[in-house]
């Protein structure tokens, strides 16, 4: 495995490379061209830019989170091949940049969600949470103003104002996709970029839904077992694969996380690993990566990646709030760099009992 961990880019993250490159174990960050716009082509100096940054800092670019995919193409509109077209050229340019990992996801609407972006622990560390009353009170286009106050000045992936001040608008573009839709619309760009993934071996790793269950009545697939292997067989490629976000898939507590990782032996080409503590089925809260501080036994999470071979880029998760530290939620650098060392802790444990 190849330890990670995101950067936002000079201009939007509080975490530079040189902290980061100070972290035990972190070779390389997971990386984006945070302006760019769903549906346009990346260029190819932006990229070079970028990976000239990083490999300054005596880092790679493991991979890239996200190239976003454009509402026309989840919904099937008529500028989805254009949109695909434009794809399928920032992929040619990162594989011409030797990059081969593109984390992406196709959620409607909403990329992620959470209802509190600085829920206070009894250690006094603040964390993202979730809570299905509150998103049950509340309506859509009132999500952003509920949470922006505690975003620290930064914007949060996902989330920009620019596309919330559009959120009616975008649900009424989603009003007649249902899951069956938005997996063929997910099929259909799979089939036209895999020939290009073919060429420039570039693995495609789709994040699952965050909550793994429908928010605000829209259409959510990526979500458990049975919905991953049918989207494995529909595009039956090995660079059609996942990113394994323990903290996404675990939001549903029916989901086996160590079965579902050895049930993607080959396809899981990158890997999110963190832990949630639930205070009941539909309220959680983001711990610190210790199996002992939430829910999780992180030690067969890790077990279940070692035992298929993954060998792909990992990093941790949301991190906690700690120390003072003032940063994008979820990703300051102290509690991030705490799991990293756990996690690769773990590793070396599994990896040398594993040996004897």
């Amino acid at each position: 495995m190849q330890m990670t961990l995101r950067w936002f880019g000079s201009k939007h993250d509080s975490v530079t490379l040189e902290q980061i490159r100070q972290v035990p174990g972190v070779k390389g960050v997971i990386t984006t061209l945070y302006d760019t716009v769903p549906g346009e082509a990346w260029e190819l100096e932006d990229i070079r830019a970028l990976k000239r940054e990083v490999e300054a800092a005596g880092l790679k670019i493991a991979g890239i989170e996200s190239v976003n995919i454009s509402d026309a193409i989840k919904i099937g509109s008529p500028e989805r091949e254009e949109h695909i077209d434009n794809y399928i050229k920032t992929l040619e340019r990162l594989g011409q940049e030797d990059i081969h990992m593109v984390c992406y996801n196709f959620m409607p609407v909403f990329d992620w969600t959470r209802t509190e972006l600085a829920r206070k622990r009894p250690d006094g560390s603040t964390v993202l949470a979730y809570n299905q009353a509150a998103i049950d009170a509340i309506k859509p286009e009132e999500m952003f103003d509920s949470i922006k106050n505690d975003s620290n000045g930064h914007v949060m992936p996902g989330w920009e104002p620019e596309r919330m001040a559009k959120i009616k608008e975008l649900f009424e573009m989603y009003k007649d996709v249902d899951n069956e839709k938005l997996f063929a619309n997910l099929k259909y760009f799979l089939e036209r970029i895999m020939p290009t993934c073919d060429k420039y071996d570039i693995n495609m790793a789709i994040h699952p839904d965050d909550p793994a269950w429908s928010v605000f009545g829209l259409p959510r697939i990526i979500i458990n077992k049975e919905n991953i292997l049918r989207m494995m067989k529909m595009v039956d490629n090995p660079h059609n694969g996942v990113t394994f976000c323990s903290g996404s898939y675990g939001t549903n507590l029916e989901n086996d996380l160590p079965d579902m990782i050895r049930s993607l032996k080959g396809r899981i080409h990158f890997a999110h690993v963190r832990n949630l503590k639930f205070n009941s089925p539909t309220d959680f809260e983001e711990s610190a990566h210790l199996s002992s501080d939430g829910t999780f036994d992180m030690y067969e999470i890790m077990k279940a990646l070692y035992d298929i071979g993954f060998d792909g880029p990992i990093r941790p998760d949301h991190g906690r709030m700690i120390w003072g530290e003032v940063a994008l939620p979820g990703y300051g650098l102290y509690d991030r760099a705490l799991g990293a060392t756990y996690l690769n802790g773990l590793w070396e444990a599994i990896e040398k009992s594993n040996k004897r």
